[in-house]
């Protein structure tokens, strides 16, 4: 998700995108420690979008 995106989604959206992408990067991580994955930055890239997201819940709650 694009930063744009993020900031115009409402607090239940970005709850439920963070959920899907935890579980996606937990997927990713299995199936990396099965077999290497052909693209292993997709990792990287999920952690930084579930930190994007986690960060704009924790602003919108001490707003």
């Amino acid at each position: 998700m694009k930063q744009s995106e993020i900031n115009e989604a409402s607090t239940a959206q970005l709850q439920d995108s963070l959920a899907e992408l935890k579980k996606s990067l937990t997927d990713l991580k299995i199936a990396h420690a099965i077999s290497p994955l052909e693209n292993p930055i997709q990792i990287r890239g999920q952690r930084k979008a579930i930190a994007r997201i986690a960060t704009e819940l924790t602003k919108r709650e001490v707003q």
